[in-house]
């Protein structure tokens, strides 16, 4: 059997491997809810109905379980693309559980089931489902980056035409992540030769030039053509797109003019004229504004009662290590919009260290400031619980780029490009940068891209997605 076509059975056995997966993990975890409300002292929580055979609940089970895996194959879950994207496949099950759960709800209240739905089962259920496909979606997930012959028919051939500081960028990004859905395999050079003679390190080998692209499609068995560059003259291009068109190659473009917010790039025509433009992001909208403020409400109501205990017995360490000096540490920070507000946090240092925080932009591990206590809570982030106030208050979000002192702002803001998008939402406890492990002493610009990714493509699901891996990656790696 030749190696295309074991690929091609690889990516349809695949999908269906991990719906099958899919479908037992979301029974068994019903079975788990089911279990929970009716044979655990967690069913009588509240009254509700009596105890239900499981053969009277098996029909709604198995209704339960095709409605949620319809819901996922219609957000194209199993799709090949998503295959090798843990996150984004992630984000779908979020979705598609909460609408589950909404759904599963209102029937138990509209409809007149046999035996009665309880309602505690929906909870528990729900909880199981996100948990257990949670685990299995991790580990196979493993399983398919961990084993070549299978990530591969998952990955489509790439090629990039013409070279450029964004499609060294690219090279970079798809050799730091396994999780691509690309295999990129060399360069085509322009008619200019417009790719170096002695390529960056890491780089990918030189296929050929632009006048043999047809020939390459075929010989080198691409997939997709990315462009990293767009001066060619018209009638070239217009041959490029013509060419990928017959060879069924994807044509890719890196939009070199748009740096940022290329997700809400639209097309509109003013007139006849078309007119290609960045659209209002998604939390500049009031809707979306008011709904993530009423969940860090909500959130941070729940949360800091919660963590009260921890704090206080914290507060007697810190007074204990530091007589006479306050607990808690205010400091000024730039918030949305550029303003400046006062946040808090537990004092992990000596009394007046603060006179040179101007000198590095974050604290360095074995920092001599640093109280014995206050390395202990910066490891584990617990100095930053009092922002749970902040977020009460509206300085701050659960979920956001982490806040800068206006010094260091301002001197990022003159050396890293796009730094200042990052002040159009309010600053967050955690963010997509800190759950990727950027904390501490990092990479600033990758910071930078990921706090952007994150105000550009933020949604509720993303905000939950990124809560729930703060619970499981709260250690700070600097420290």
């Amino acid at each position: 059997m030749s190696p295309a076509h074991t690929h091609s059975r690889l990516r349809r056995l695949i999908p269906a491997a991990l719906l099958a997966g899919d479908t037992l993990v979301i029974f068994g975890a019903l079975l788990a809810g089911y279990w929970l409300r009716y044979h655990t002292p967690l069913g009588d929580l509240f009254i509700e109905v009596s105890g239900a055979r499981l053969g009277d609940y098996l029909p709604l089970l198995g209704l339960g379980c095709g409605f949620l895996v319809i819901s996922f194959a219609h957000n194209r879950l199993y799709d090949e693309r998503l295959l090798l994207r843990l996150y984004q496949s992630l984000s779908i099950i979020l979705k598609g559980i909460a609408f589950w759960f909404v759904t599963y709800l209102g029937m138990s209240l509209v409809l007149k089931f046999s035996p009665p739905i309880s309602r505690l089962f929906v909870v528990y259920a729900c909880l199981c489902t996100v948990v257990l496909l949670w685990v299995w979606r991790s580990l196979a997930h493993r399983l398919l980056v961990g084993v070549p012959a299978l990530t591969l028919p998952l990955r489509q051939r790439a090629a990039i035409l013409g070279w450029s500081d964004e499609a060294a960028d690219l090279c970079a990004e798809l050799g730091r992540h396994e999780s691509h859905p690309y295999l990129l395999i060399g360069l085509i050079e322009r008619p200019e030769g417009d790719v170096p003679v002695a390529p960056p390190p890491g780089a990918p080998a030189r296929l050929g030039t632009l006048a043999e692209i047809e020939n390459l499609f075929v010989r080198e068995r691409i997939d997709v053509l990315i462009t990293a560059r767009l001066d060619l003259p018209r009638e070239e291009l217009s041959r490029l797109v013509n060419s990928c068109e017959k060879a069924g190659v994807e044509l890719k473009i890196i939009p070199s003019v748009f740096q940022v917010f290329v997700t809400g790039l639209r097309l509109q025509t003013i007139g006849a004229v078309p007119v290609l433009g960045v659209e209002e992001l998604a939390l500049g909208r009031f809707l979306n504004r008011a709904l993530k403020r009423c969940c860090d409400v909500a959130g941070a109501a729940l949360a800091l009662p919660l963590s009260l205990p921890l704090m206080v017995v914290l507060a007697v360490l810190i007074r204990r290590e530091s007589p006479g000096a306050p607990v808690l540490f205010r400091q000024s920070r730039v918030g949305a919009g550029g303003r400046d507000f006062v946040m808090l946090k537990l004092r992990s240092m000596t009394p007046g260290a603060e006179a040179r925080d101007h000198e590095r932009q974050s604290t360095p591990a074995g920092d001599s400031r640093l109280l014995r206590i206050g390395a202990w809570m910066r490891r584990w982030n617990l100095d930053e619980l009092p922002q749970l106030w902040n977020v009460l208050r509206g300085d701050m979000s659960l979920v956001g780029p982490r806040p800068e002192r206006r010094h260091h702002a301002e001197t990022l803001s003159s050396s890293i490009p796009h730094y200042m998008p990052r002040h159009l939402v309010k600053p967050g406890m955690t963010g997509w940068a800190q759950v990727n492990g950027l904390r501490g002493n990092c990479s600033i610009e990758r910071r930078i891209q990921h706090d952007l990714f994150y105000i550009e493509n933020w949604s509720p699901w993303l905000d939950l997605q990124i809560v729930l891996l703060t619970l499981v990656r709260w250690k700070n790696p600097s420290e």
